[in-house]
């Protein structure tokens, strides 16, 4: 038969073949829906912003004639579904701050912290005995105060007070502590002062509170702070959040309080304000936010069956939102995440016998093995730049009364490109090495020959060539700011980011030991140029690769043992990693740079000690982390340069931008990443650069059949309902754009392979579909048996799909609720006659997003 005739019969072949294939695809699809419980959307849960409170003094002041703040107004981000997070609290018409000193708590400043209780005297408000507060024991900050006269003794503070004889022996006023636990914390006690300290007690210290003791106002009266909300597993004294079991058996979070005290210029019968907020000349000024939880700690049925997934924690935050409805389902299973690195898990999950699912970013790539992973695509969320970062205006220079009066407020923008983040991790800036240690290499002979590498980003000209003007009237200094608090380990995100840098030419010369315009040099140890390293190394060792799976820190130099036996420092001791990307954005948000404190010689063993979080104010920290632990955080977020030369901050729509520009990767068509170098990333102006995706990836071939059904089940939801947005359990936390319709239907159609088990034909690129659909919404699935076998080959799945419409809405009252064949029938019929559809043209035309 001639090349012609055959080319003629083809497409007779080709149709056949197709039909064949979304009749096996919209039983295998059906299989599992069915088995998966699908039904009617439902109604979406409330999205974060829809719990936003805002409380005035005007509303809550119990004496507004005496207020120091009649016109303050707060607002907190986010009052609902609460788990251990951040939150924003903002607010107007305050009044312009003045910070602390070391003898005085400053003046016009809010005080924030998080108490369990309600006031038996004054139902429905807070009591200030439970509140989490005074583990500073700054001055203004304590829970106990000495009392100079006794007629300033409120008569509500008169049954916590200890009056005294005289000077010596002073009155004295102390707020206990009664924890949820039923335990009571005091010094006073029936009118007698007792030796005990309430203000460091078992509860809580400085190291474990989340108070915050000074929040301040700008010029205009305005002001935010994050805060670290607590559940009863951070704060057991709290209690927020522990399971209470109501009406039916349903099981809520047992709720809490948000207070802020506003604070004047000074306290009753004092010059500044030095007392507790808690004695109630302060108390009576509070104003109060009701805080309900998601119910704290394990939410499965004892006993469930476990299954593991392994590799990526990008996706953890979702999954952790996703758990309680996988495992609450009728025969659900436990999915408990391993994280590790991802070309681990993946390689562990390629093979035929039982192992976890993978969690990667990136197709298996390891030398002389083939890649028999069948890949789904379970969320679109993107590495991120973190920073608290409180203004310190430069008290030597010219600095304008506007930025001034902003002392101790956040910045709450920042620019980054690729050779600033390239100079954050590769201890470039001075302070990124210990105090003591030579910096000859960066260029540092002393004070009066400092070289051209600054003590940290603040101080560069390449970052301050791109950021606010105000940047330059500040002077702050902290290690914490001269590189990126970073996980160890290897990782995908790790990847990104480097590949991110290298796709920069400006990045990849300053790595190679070309000088920026402003003649600062990449610190010689952590040079992709074999010659500037062997300058450095004396040709001992090799030069850094890049991209790289993890972070090194390359430079050995060290701080020598002090005369005082002080222990040597080298770079891990001075600035330690942390075990994971969450930790990095919780660290951001209490505003802990991993700073050494002093060292101790009358430690058993001598160590050196940690310097205790910063407060607010003087916080100064930048992270890195991922999305969904950022917003789960609340913390600011840098804006990074893309490939088309525009500063973007991650969002939803900067996450999807980026979706629709990914390019699929050579080696495996099934997975698709953004590569900052290609045309389709250059073209586009929107996408944040450092958007990733999350890919489920399991052999179809692994030997237990129950195994892949449960893991097919895990998939279906995570790529259906799991994409509804919200904050309640089962739903896509904030941090996560929805991912593409196509990519939903790509995982769906993985399912189908993997809970079938059938071998397949080799993968293809499909084109992008003419339209995009609305998402289908569906519910907790229900654990499936093994699915049944199918008559003919099924297809690998490959990314395709353009960014999702709007989520369908709830049904009308009138609709009947047909179970799940009423999702799994439709969605199995469209699945097929997609397939069917889909082959003719898989192979001649290329995918674009």
């Amino acid at each position: 038969m001639s090349r012609a005739a055959r080319h003629r019969r083809k497409p007779r072949r080709q149709w056949l073949v197709s039909l064949a294939v979304g009749a096996v695809t919209g039983l295998s699809v059906g299989s599992l829906l069915v088995l998966t419980g699908v039904t009617d959307p439902g109604t979406p849960a409330l999205a974060a912003d829809s719990s936003v409170v805002t409380v005035s003094a005007n509303q809550q002041d119990l004496d507004l004639e005496s207020a120091p703040m009649p016109d303050l107004s707060v607002t907190v981000s986010q009052t609902r579904d609460l788990l251990a997070q951040g939150i924003e609290v903002s607010w107007t018409g305050g009044v312009k701050s003045e910070v602390p000193s070391g003898q005085t708590g400053g003046k016009n400043f809010l005080q924030i912290m998080q108490c369990w209780g309600d006031d038996p005297e004054n139902p429905g408000q807070p009591d200030r005995t439970t509140c989490q507060y005074g583990g500073f024991n700054t001055p203004g900050a304590t829970r106990d105060s000495t009392i100079s006269d006794d007629k300033n003794v409120a008569e509500q503070d008169v049954k916590y007070t200890a009056y005294g004889s005289d000077f010596i022996n002073p009155t004295y006023t102390s707020i206990p502590f009664k924890s949820k636990t039923g335990v009571t914390i005091a010094s006073v006690v029936d009118g007698k002062k007792v030796d005990v300290d309430v203000n460091t007690n078992p509860f809580f210290t400085r190291l474990t509170s989340n108070e915050v003791s000074w929040a301040g106002s700008g010029s205009n009266g305005e002001g935010s702070v994050k805060f670290e909300v607590q559940t009863a597993t951070q704060a057991s004294g709290l209690g927020c959040g522990a399971p209470v079991t109501g009406a039916g058996n349903v099981i809520t979070g047992a709720s809490c309080w948000l207070v802020i005290i506003p604070r004047g210029t000074a306290d009753v019968g004092e010059n500044d304000v030095l007392k507790s907020g808690l004695l109630w000349d302060n108390w009576k000024h509070r104003l109060a936010v009701k805080l309900d939880f998601l119910p704290d700690g394990a939410r499965c049925t004892i006993g469930a069956k476990e299954r593991q997934l392994s590799g990526s924690e990008l996706a953890s935050v979702a999954i952790a939102s996703w758990q309680p409805t996988l495992c609450g389902a009728k025969g659900g299973a436990v999915y408990s995440t391993i994280t590790g690195a991802e070309s681990d898990a993946a390689l562990a999950a390629n093979g035929t016998t039982a192992a976890p699912l993978a969690l990667t970013s990136r197709a298996l790539s390891t030398p002389d093995v083939t890649d028999k992973l069948t890949y789904a695509p379970i969320a679109l969320t993107g590495i991120s730049v973190a920073f608290a970062i409180d203004r310190e205006p430069n008290a030597l220079g010219e600095v304008p009364d506007d930025a001034k009066a902003r002392a101790r407020l956040p910045f709450s923008s920042m620019n980054l490109t690729p050779r600033l983040v390239a100079k954050l991790l590769t201890s470039s800036y001075l302070d990124s090495l210990p105090t003591g240690a030579s910096k000859e290499h960066l260029g540092y002979k002393g004070p009066a020959d400092a070289g051209h590498n600054p003590r940290n980003i603040t101080y560069d000209p390449d970052f301050l060539a791109i950021n606010d003007e105000e940047w330059a009237y500040q002077s702050i200094n902290a290690p914490s700011l001269s590189d990126l608090i970073a996980p160890q380990g290897r990782s995908d995100a790790a990847w990104a980011l480097w590949s991110y840098v290298m796709s920069d030419q400006d990045a990849v010369d300053f790595l190679s030991g070309v000088p920026d315009p402003w003649k600062m040099t990449v610190n010689p140890w952590s040079s992709l140029n074999p010659d500037v390293y062997n300058a450095v190394s004396g040709g001992v060792g090799a030069p850094l690769t890049f991209p790289r799976d993890d972070f090194p820190k390359a430079d050995p130099t060290e701080q020598p043992v002090a005369a005082d036996g002080a222990a040597s420092v080298n770079s891990v001791t001075w600035r330690p990693y942390t075990n994971d990307l969450s930790t990095s954005a919780y660290l951001v948000l209490r505003g802990d740079g991993q700073v050494l404190g002093a060292w101790d010689p009358v430690a058993a063993p001598p160590k050196y000690t940690k310097t205790s979080r910063s407060l607010t104010g003087l916080q100064r920290v930048i992270g890195l982390t991922d999305t969904g632990a950022a917003a789960k955080y609340q913390v600011f977020e840098a804006k990074l340069r893309n490939p088309a030369g525009k500063f973007v901050a991650p969002d939803d729509t900067s996450l999807a931008a980026a979706a629709a520009a990914m390019t699929v990767d050579p080696t495996q068509s099934q997975v698709y990443r953004f590569d900052p170098g290609s045309d389709q990333a250059k073209a586009a102006e929107n996408a944040y650069p450092l958007a990733v995706p999350v890919y489920a990836a399991v052999n179809k071939e692994m030997s237990d059949a129950a195994l892949r059904a449960d893991y097919a089940n895990f998939i279906i939801y995570a790529a259906t309902a799991g994409q509804e947005p919200g904050t309640g359990f089962g739903q896509l936390p904030a941090g996560y754009a929805p991912i593409p319709q196509g990519w939903s239907d790509q995982a769906v159609s993985a399912a189908a392979v993997i809970a079938s088990g059938k071998s397949t034909t080799p993968p293809t690129t499909p084109a992008k579909p003419a339209a995009t659909t609305p998402r289908t919404v569906t519910a907790p699935p229900v654990p499936a048996a093994p699915a049944p076998p199918v008559s003919a080959p099924v297809s690998d799945p490959s990314a395709s799909g353009g960014a999702a419409a709007a989520l369908v809405g709830k049904p009308t009252p009138a609709d009947q609720k047909l179970g799940a064949i009423s999702g799994a029938v439709p969605l199995a019929i469209l699945a097929g006659l997609l397939a069917a559809v889909a082959v003719p043209f898989i192979t001649r035309i290329r995918r674009r997003l």
